[in-house]
This record gives structure tokens, C-alpha cells and sequence, in this order.
């Protein structure tokens, strides 16, 4: 015990070491501005998903290549190589709903107590550049192209046919079918 007191004596903190100054952060903090131009803002939909904005805080839409209607085939993904209708487009994340593309299982609550549960395919978005345009005629995909017609009007046609996909029938009738298709979904509810 006598030999563990003078130890302790035989350390003492003098005002040279380094226990016994007192820390001094440096006075002059130089002040750095940041050279970068104004920054988009992002609205919060949901915790993990944030969108884009403009300064005016309207959303940022991105421009597609497809359109409501179009044939498209499936080139990445699960359903590569499949076949169908866009049905929806949902312009701010770029994702389109095929038709019998992409089915997700959803287990649906009964409503009431005579009315059971039950077990829905839906059909969930996928990524518009894992789709690329399709030829029925010719049965080919292929990329878009923008050229300008005679008349003046501006239309899009498939690259290695040639075939212009833009018509007034083509439009017409694509926006009657999404009209009939929600009419069922009302009735059917």
C-alpha cells in the first residue's frame, strides 16, 4: 500500500503537460461558399420515394418515347420478350402499365360479411425504358423516330420499318377503349 501512495505522488500534473492546458479552437474559421447553381427541390411522397420539383414546386415530367395505345415489346425484366398494349402512363417516375404484363398477386378484404375475400392479379408499372415499340405487321421491335410530314404535322415512326405509329384512328380509338374499360371497372364495383 505505501509503495502504490508514492507512486501516485511521483505523478503529478504540472501546467506544461498536456492534461493541464486548456484547449483553444483557432480563432479565424475560414468561410467557404459554395460555387453550385440553385439545387432542385424534391417533394416527399413518401419516406422512400421522392420526386423531383421545379423551383415553382410543380413536378418535374419526363418526356417518354411511348404513348397511350402503343403495341410495345417487353426487352428487360422478368417478362422479357412479352407482348402488349400500354393502358396507363405514369408520367412522373417514367413507368407504364402493360396489358397482361408484369402481374403482381393482390389479396383483397371482404367488404362485408357476405362478400368473401379474394385473390386479384393486377398489373403493375414497370419502367418505360425496359419497353421498346413494336410492329404488328412485321413483328419486329424498334427503336422511335420524329420526322415531319407533308402537311406540316409531326409524327413518330419505327426506325428499321419505317412504319409511322401516329394516326388520328390509332389515337381515337386507344382513348374509346380507355373509356369502355373504366366504364366496366365502375359497373363491375
Amino acid at each position: 500500500m505505501a509503495a502504490l501512495q508514492s507512486s501516485f505522488t511521483g505523478l503529478s500534473i504540472s501546467s506544461t503537460s498536456f492534461f493541464g492546458q486548456r484547449f483553444s479552437p483557432p480563432l479565424s474559421l475560414p468561410l467557404v461558399k459554395s460555387k453550385e447553381g440553385p439545387c432542385l427541390t424534391t417533394a416527399k411522397l413518401k419516406r422512400w420515394e421522392r420526386k423531383e420539383c421545379k423551383p415553382n414546386s410543380l413536378p418535374v415530367l419526363h418526356k417518354m418515347h411511348v404513348r397511350l395505345g402503343d403495341t410495345v415489346k417487353v426487352i428487360s425484366g422478368h417478362d422479357k420478350g412479352k407482348i402488349g398494349e400500354i393502358t396507363e402512363i405514369i408520367k412522373h417516375n417514367s413507368k407504364v402499365v402493360v396489358k397482361e404484363v408484369n402481374l403482381k398477386t393482390k389479396h383483397v378484404k371482404s367488404r362485408s360479411e357476405e362478400e368473401p375475400g379474394q385473390i386479384v392479379k393486377i398489373e403493375a408499372p414497370i419502367h418505360s425504358s425496359n419497353v421498346m415499340l413494336y410492329s404488328k405487321e412485321q413483328k419486329v421491335a424498334s427503336r422511335v423516330g420524329h420526322k415531319t410530314l407533308d402537311n406540316g404535322k409531326r409524327v413518330r415512326y419505327l426506325i428499321k420499318t419505317g412504319e409511322i405509329i401516329d394516326s388520328a384512328e390509332n389515337w381515337k380509338k386507344s382513348v374509346k377503349e380507355k373509356g369502355k374499360t373504366t366504364e366496366a371497372v365502375a359497373a363491375a364495383s
